[in-house]
C-alpha cells in the first residue's frame, strides 16, 4: 500500500531563475518522492521590494484559479521567455504567447488576462504572497513542508538535499536517473 502524498508549497515568481531551478527540480521528483506539489505564484517585488513581474503572476494567479492544471506549463513557458531567449514577460501579447505557447487557447488566455486586474486575483496573489511571509520568506523560491503535523521552511533552490533528508528520500542530483533516461 503505498503512503498518502507528502505536501510540499512552493512559492515562487517567474522573475527569479532560482524560483525556475527549485521549480524544474520539483517537478521532476513529485512522483518519485511521492509529493502534493502545490504551486503558489508570489510577488517577488512585495518581498524584495524590487520586481518588474506584475502582471506575469497576476496571469499565473488566474490561470490557477481557472485553470490549474495548465500552471506548470504556463509557468515554464514564461520562464523560458525571460530566462532563456531574452524575450519580454510584463506585455500582454508577451503573455499571450507564453500561455498559446504552452498549450492553452488564445480564447482561454485572453479571458484570464482580462481578469488580472480583478479584485479576486489581486487579493489572491497578494494573499499568497503573505503566506509566503508568514512561513518567514526573505526571498524566493520558498518551499514549504507540511510533515508529520509540522512545518519546515526551506529558502532557495539550493536546498533540493536537505529537502530529500526532510522527506526521507534519496537526492538524486537535479536531474534523476529516472527523468534523464526520458530527455
Amino acid at each position: 500500500m503505498t503512503a498518502a502524498p507528502r505536501t510540499l508549497e512552493l512559492f515562487y515568481d517567474v522573475l527569479s531563475p532560482y524560483s525556475w531551478l527549485g521549480f524544474e527540480v520539483l517537478c521532476r521528483y513529485k512522483k518519485l518522492w511521492n509529493i502534493n506539489l502545490q504551486l503558489r505564484p508570489s510577488l517577488i517585488a512585495a518581498i524584495m521590494k524590487d520586481s518588474g513581474s506584475l502582471s506575469a503572476m497576476r496571469f499565473l494567479t488566474a490561470v490557477n484559479l481557472e485553470h490549474p492544471k495548465m500552471l506548470e506549463k504556463v509557468s515554464r513557458e514564461l520562464w523560458m521567455r525571460v530566462w532563456s531567449r531574452d524575450e519580454d514577460i510584463s506585455e500582454p501579447k508577451s503573455i499571450l504567447a507564453a500561455a498559446e505557447k504552452a498549450g492553452m487557447s488564445t480564447e482561454q488566455a485572453q479571458g484570464l488576462l482580462e481578469k488580472i486586474s480583478t479584485p479576486k486575483v489581486k487579493n489572491e496573489l497578494r494573499d499568497t504572497t503573505n503566506a509566503a511571509c508568514k512561513y518567514g520568506a526573505f526571498g524566493l523560491p520558498v518551499t514549504v513542508a507540511h510533515l508529520d503535523g509540522q512545518t519546515h521552511m526551506l529558502f532557495g533552490s539550493d536546498r533540493m538535499e536537505l529537502l530529500a533528508h526532510l522527506l526521507g528520500e534519496k537526492w538524486m542530483g537535479p536531474v534523476p536517473p529516472a527523468i534523464n533516461a526520458k530527455i
